[in-house]
C-alpha cells in the first residue's frame, strides 16, 4: 500500500483526490494539509511514501516547502500538482528537486502513473517537459522567465500568486534588500518596470489562470 500525503488548500479538490487515489485499492492517504507550514509540521509526513504538493499554498508556498524538504528529507519523492502550465514552471521545479510536475489539467490516470513511478525512485517527466528539456523552446528565442535563477524564479512565482515584497521576504526568510535585488533582476530580465508589469507578463504567457 502506497502512503500518500496531500497538500492543497482547496478542500474539495483535496477530498476528491483522496477518494480517487484510495479507489485504486493500492494507495491510502495518511495525511492532508491546507498550508505550507502545516505540511512541514505534520507528523504524518514522516510516514508517507510520496507527497503531492500544490504550488499555491498559504503561509508558505509549495516551492519553499519543496526547498526545505530537499534539506530535511531528500529521499521523499514530491509530485508538484498545480494549475501552472508545465512548460512554464515544470523544468524549474524538477531542477529544484521535484520528482514530478503535473498540471491539474492532466487526467487522473497520469497522476496515478506518476505516483507509481516516483515511489520506485524514478522521476516522472510528462511528454511536454521531456520535449522541452531535449529540444528547448519550439521556436524563437528562450522566453525571458526561463532565464531566471532558481531563487529569482521562486520570487517570481510568489509575485504571480499576489504576494507583496514584504510577504515574499517573510515567507522565504530573506532580508528585504535581498528580495528587492531579486525583484530588480526579475524586472530587468522580463523588461518590466513594476510588479504589476511582472503580473501582466504572467497573464500574457499563460502562467496565471
Amino acid at each position: 500500500m502506497i502512503r500518500v500525503f496531500l497538500a492543497d488548500d482547496h478542500v474539495v479538490l483535496s477530498r476528491g483526490l483522496q477518494l480517487m487515489l484510495e479507489s485504486t485499492g493500492e494507495m491510502t492517504v495518511v495525511g492532508t494539509a491546507g498550508d505550507g507550514l502545516e505540511v512541514l509540521d505534520a507528523p504524518a509526513l514522516a510516514s508517507c511514501d510520496v507527497l503531492i504538493l500544490d504550488l499555491n499554498l498559504p503561509r508558505l508556498s509549495g516551492s519553499e516547502v519543496l526547498r526545505r524538504l530537499r534539506e530535511r528529507r531528500p529521499e521523499l519523492p514530491v509530485i508538484v500538482l498545480s494549475m501552472y502550465a508545465e512548460d512554464a514552471v515544470g523544468l524549474h521545479l524538477l531542477r529544484d528537486g521535484a520528482a514530478a510536475y503535473l498540471s491539474k489539467h492532466r487526467p487522473p490516470e497520469e497522476l496515478i502513473a506518476a505516483i507509481h513511478r516516483v515511489v520506485r525512485g524514478r522521476p516522472y517527466v510528462p511528454d511536454t517537459l521531456a520535449e522541452q528539456a531535449l529540444s528547448g523552446p519550439k521556436s524563437g528565442p528562450e522566453l525571458p522567465h526561463a532565464q531566471l535563477t532558481p531563487r529569482e524564479h521562486q520570487v517570481f512565482v510568489l509575485l504571480l500568486q499576489g504576494r507583496s515584497a514584504s510577504e515574499v521576504a517573510a515567507e522565504l526568510d530573506l532580508h528585504a534588500s535581498t528580495v528587492s535585488n531579486n525583484i530588480r533582476r526579475i524586472k530587468e530580465k522580463l523588461g518590466a518596470r513594476t510588479i504589476g508589469d511582472i503580473v501582466g507578463y504572467g497573464h500574457r504567457h499563460g502562467l496565471i489562470h
